[in-house]
This record gives structure tokens, C-alpha cells and sequence, in this order.
């Protein structure tokens, strides 16, 4: 019999609490979610749900005070600070609503830029850099600064660079955020060439539409999963 294939993320019991003064938030209140390999998931939720505290925790910024988190099988709170730095670098790729590329760089040369601590050589880098880029159709804009380029050019970069080393899980803040309705809908496509292709997923949003092009939807409210719905998109 075939061995099943392990989750990507898994989630049991995980809580997260603040001391703000004298007072203790419950950010999370004991959240149980699994999410597979070449899973596409939006994750909703009003102000102040939670959402932004769980997507930091499956991103290893920050870790949980109750429970376990386990990425790609393995229990995050046993790693250390470097292997925590290593696992953002290579096994995460971050995709941002505001799309955080180094101005006075190239398209390029921001796509290169997760891979500059992995021991890749600067030939290897730039290959697998325009290979990321092409992959995102921007195959022509290698050259380019993001001053040069539009907000839908700028976040195909970002996508390239989260996509460069090849991460088990790409998470997505907000994504269509700063862009026009035709753009963000070019990005929700590219999102979904990338699904098919067997990456695994994960979509903070607001929006209703944008989570209409997903596949699952997990809806968080008060620190908890409020509901979880798989659906045909």
C-alpha cells in the first residue's frame, strides 16, 4: 500500500495569547486546520478575527503559546532561530499586498535576492532567477527596476522571488490588494497556473471574489475556525 502523502501544514490545538498591560489577548483560541500538498485555501475574517496572527504563525514569524504546528511534518517548535531563518528562506515563499521589492534593483536581481544565503552561485542564481521570471510572463522585464514597471508587473516579481527556490507552501497577504480589478484577476489566474502545477497555496484576503477562486475556504472568527468549505471554483 502506498504510504499517504503528509499535510503541508497541520495545525492542532494551536492558541496565541498577548500581554497588552495588565490585560491578556486571546488572538487564537485553539485552532485545529490541515491544509495538504497542491491545495488552493483562502483564509477570511473580519477585523480582529485572528487571521493575521494565524497567517504569521504558519509563515514561522512567529510561534504559537499553546499547541502544535507542524510544516511539512515537522513540529516547528523544535526548530531553532537559524533553522526558523532557513525554513522562511527556502520552504516558505511570502507574496505581499504591498509587494516589498528593493526599488533600485532589477526584477531580476530581486528574484535573486532569497537565494544569495542558500550557497547557490551567482551563475545558478540567475538562471533559476529567469526562470522564475519567465514562468510569471516577464520574461522581457528582466532588466527593470519596479519604478519602471506596473503594480501587476511588480507583484508577478514578488511572485517570482516567493517561487524562486521551489517552497512547499506560498502564502499570499492580501495579493490583489493595490491593484485594479483586471490586474488582481491576472494575478488570481497566475495563482492558479500555479495550482495546477502542484503548489500548494495559502490566501489571506478580504474579498469575496478573491476567495471565490479558491478551492477551500476556512473563515476565522474570535481566535477560532468559525467554518471550512471545500468547494469547485
Amino acid at each position: 500500500m502506498a504510504e499517504a502523502v503528509a499535510d503541508v501544514i497541520r495545525l492542532e490545538g494551536v492558541a496565541k495569547r498577548y500581554r497588552v498591560g495588565e490585560e491578556t489577548v486571546h488572538a487564537l483560541r485553539g485552532v485545529d486546520l490541515a491544509i495538504g500538498p497542491n491545495e488552493l485555501v483562502a483564509v477570511m475574517g473580519p477585523s480582529g478575527s485572528g487571521k493575521s496572527t494565524l497567517m504569521n504563525i504558519l509563515g514561522c514569524l512567529d510561534v504559537p503559546t499553546g499547541g502544535t504546528y507542524r510544516l511539512d511534518g515537522r513540529d516547528v517548535a523544535t526548530l531553532s532561530q537559524a533553522d526558523l531563518a532557513r525554513v522562511r528562506g527556502r520552504r516558505i515563499g511570502f507574496v505581499f499586498q504591498t509587494f516589498e521589492l528593493l526599488p533600485r534593483q532589477t526584477a531580476l536581481r530581486n528574484v535573486e535576492m532569497p537565494m544569495i544565503y542558500s550557497g547557490a552561485s551567482a551563475s545558478q542564481r540567475r538562471r533559476r532567477a529567469a526562470e522564475a521570471l519567465d514562468r510569471v510572463g516577464l520574461s522581457d522585464r528582466m532588466g527593470h527596476r519596479p519604478s519602471q514597471m506596473s503594480g501587476g508587473q511588480r507583484q508577478r516579481v514578488a511572485i517570482a522571488r516567493a517561487i524562486v527556490q521551489g517552497p512547499a507552501l506560498l502564502l499570499a497577504d492580501e495579493p490583489t490588494g493595490n491593484l485594479d480589478t483586471r490586474t488582481g484577476e491576472e494575478i488570481l489566474d497566475l495563482f492558479a497556473d500555479l495550482h495546477r502545477e502542484g503548489q500548494t497555496i495559502v490566501v489571506v484576503t478580504h474579498e469575496p471574489d478573491v476567495a471565490a477562486r479558491c478551492r477551500r475556504i476556512v473563515r476565522i472568527r474570535d481566535g477560532l475556525v468559525e467554518s471550512d468549505e471545500c468547494r469547485d471554483p
